[in-house]
Order: C-alpha cells, then sequence, then structure tokens
C-alpha cells in the first residue's frame, strides 16, 4: 500500500461529535497503513475545512482523500470539487457516512467510536484500490423506454412525446391503465377516476411520438447511459389488433361455461377465455387467455370464437416475438401489488 491517503473527520458540529470520539478515531486512521496524516475538524464542508484539505494535498501530495462525515448525498460533490480544485482527480476520494450510519442510530459513545473506525478503515482499504476516472461524452439516443402503462408511465410518456420524444410505453397486461382504472373516485377530491383517466389513455393511443407495446415484457436490458438496448418480448394475443375491431363477439361466443376471476374486477367477477379486459381498455382489442381456452390448453373446443368473428381477426398461430429497442433512457413505472395482510399474523 504506497498510496497517500489523507483522512478527515468531521464533527458535523454535535451531529456525529455528541456520539462518535472524532479525535480517537483520527488517532487511530493515522495509524492505518497507507495514511500519510489523518485530521479532525469541526466542519470539513465549511471554507476553512475545505481549504485545510486543499493545502495538505498541494504541500504533502497527497494522492487519495478519505472523508468521514454525513452522507454523500449531501457532500460528495462539494469535496470531490474540493480535491479537483487542488489538482487531483476529483474520483479519488471516498466518504464514510458518520452521520446517518453511525451517531445518529448509536447511543453509546464507544460502540459508535468503534464503529467509525471500522468504517474508516473500510473507506482507506477501498480508496488505495481506486484508479482516477475522466469524464467522458457520448451521444444519447433521443427516445425513452417507458416500464408499465399505469397512470404514473402514461403520463411521463405524454411528457416525453409532449416534449417532441420518441417514447416506447411497455405494458404487461393488454390494455394500459393500471390500478386507478380499477378505481371508482380518486383521494382527496374523490373526483371520477375513469374522468381523469380515459382521456389520458386515448392521448397516448393516438400520440404520434408514442408506440404503444402492451401485452409485452421486458426481458432484457444491455448497454450503458444514454445507449441501452432492450428486449421486449411481445406475448401472442392470438388475435390480429390490425383486425379486431374490439366488438367483443368472440368473448360472447367462448364456451367456458364458469370462466376464471377477472384481473381487473381483482377476481370479484369472472371473465371469459376471450375477453376485453374493460370497456375503456387502450386499446379496444380482444385477447385469449392461453392457459383458460379449451383449444389452446386441451385442443377440445370447437372454435365457436371463430365462427363470429367477422374480421377473422382470431389467429391460433400467433406466436411470442422479441422486438428490440434501443433507447437512450428508461423510466420504470411498474406499480404497486396489494399487500396480503394475512403475512403480519
Amino acid at each position: 500500500m504506497d498510496k497517500k491517503v489523507g483522512v478527515y473527520i468531521c464533527h458535523c458540529g454535535l451531529n456525529i461529535a455528541s456520539t462518535v470520539k472524532c479525535e480517537e478515531v483520527a488517532k487511530y486512521a493515522a495509524r492505518l497503513e497507507g495514511v500519510r496524516l489523518a485530521r479532525d475538524y469541526i466542519y470539513v464542508c465549511s471554507d476553512p475545512g475545505q481549504d485545510l484539505i486543499k493545502n495538505d494535498i498541494k504541500e504533502l501530495g497527497l494522492e487519495r482523500v478519505v472523508i468521514g462525515a454525513c452522507s454523500p448525498t449531501m457532500h460528495e460533490l462539494t469535496f470531490r470539487n474540493t480535491i479537483s480544485e487542488a489538482g487531483l482527480n476529483p474520483y479519488l476520494l471516498e466518504m464514510a457516512n458518520l452521520r446517518e450510519q453511525c451517531s445518529w442510530v448509536h447511543t453509546d459513545p464507544d460502540e459508535a467510536t468503534q464503529k467509525a473506525k471500522s468504517l474508516i478503515k473500510a473507506a482507506i482499504s477501498r480508496i488505495v484500490l481506486q484508479e482516477p476516472l475522466e469524464r467522458k461524452y457520448s451521444d444519447v439516443i433521443p427516445k425513452v423506454l417507458v416500464v408499465g402503462g399505469g397512470i404514473a408511465g402514461m403520463q411521463a410518456a405524454l411528457n416525453i412525446g409532449n416534449a417532441g420524444f420518441k417514447a416506447y410505453l411497455i405494458e404487461r397486461d393488454p390494455s394500459i391503465g393500471g390500478h386507478m382504472a380499477q378505481l371508482d373516485e380518486t383521494f382527496p377530491t374523490l373526483d371520477c377516476s375513469s374522468c381523469i383517466l380515459t382521456p389520458k389513455m386515448v392521448e397516448v393511443g393516438l400520440h404520434p411520438e408514442i408506440e404503444l407495446l402492451t401485452y409485452c415484457e421486458v426481458v432484457e436490458v444491455s448497454g450503458y447511459i444514454g445507449n441501452f438496448k432492450a428486449k421486449v418480448k411481445r406475448k401472442p394475443r392470438y388475435v390480429d389488433v390490425d383486425k379486431c375491431t374490439g366488438c367483443g363477439e368472440c368473448a360472447n361466443a367462448c364456451v367456458l361455461k364458469k370462466g376464471v376471476p377477472s384481473e381487473f374486477e381483482a377476481g370479484m367477477a369472472m371473465r371469459k377465455a376471450a375477453y376485453i379486459p374493460f370497456p375503456q381498455a387502450v386499446p379496444l382489442k380482444a385477447t385469449i387467455d392461453p392457459e383458460s381456452c379449451l383449444y389452446l390448453s386441451k385442443g377440445k373446443c370447437k372454435q365457436p370464437c371463430l365462427d363470429v368473428c367477422g374480421p377473422g381477426a382470431i389467429d391460433f398461430e400467433q406466436k411470442a416475438q422479441i422486438i428490440e429497442i434501443e433507447v437512450g433512457a428508461i423510466i420504470l413505472a411498474t406499480g404497486y401489488d396489494i399487500f396480503d395482510a394475512n403475512l403480519l399474523v
């Protein structure tokens, strides 16, 4: 370990120092291999604290910096800029969270101090292995993949599309709408849920910059920021959406007597093997459930749905397809599932 490491322990006023013995931690760090010096200071993030780090880098030739302070979310960028101004690569910095993950969650000073020492030792062990990074710039594909066709995903896709960018909206169910489509009223105003949602669904379906991919799932993502490649599996509907008019005659003709629990009705009502999820579905196209369809699952049905489908949209030969999409960003809006309260018993 031949790197010259500088360690700085911040008191953060009393936020850290009230529980962690900062001077003791600094003395401990000074004895660790590779550490050129270790200091404790009341506010390392202050201008005098930053000047202290800069001077040490210039005068002592520090090659790495470890700072024990608050969450990196707050001041990592601050300290990166600090060491960069002193001529050190900004990524040769490691922060140990001695506030949120140590002093704020412990009451015993001895235990908190011992944990702080362990966090600092781990940070030092890591920083000596880090290599300087350089910022790189690359072109960004001006398209976005939005996963989830609920209200959040739809609004995201509309915002992107209205800004003039291409959006791919992926929904695993036959229709967009998500849980909001199942609601009667919305809290706290008790406005009609469908009155808010349905116009957005229609707008998404008609938007020139939004490509709607329902009954699809993302199976693989590769690439890097700004240049992603996604593989999307389009499940077979066994219905040609270009021919289907959404008349629902196939559902009426389906001979499945008892039906199966309807996902849209949260299992409280039944649907047929051929079905349209709900009257306002977008796209308003039928889907045949292969698990409950007697022909697809058992080969026993005489396929009355074929006889009543005037456009000839039903296609039992459909297979799953893999669609490859290139995008610059991905938004996950996959929603939620109802929690089973029995798990708490």
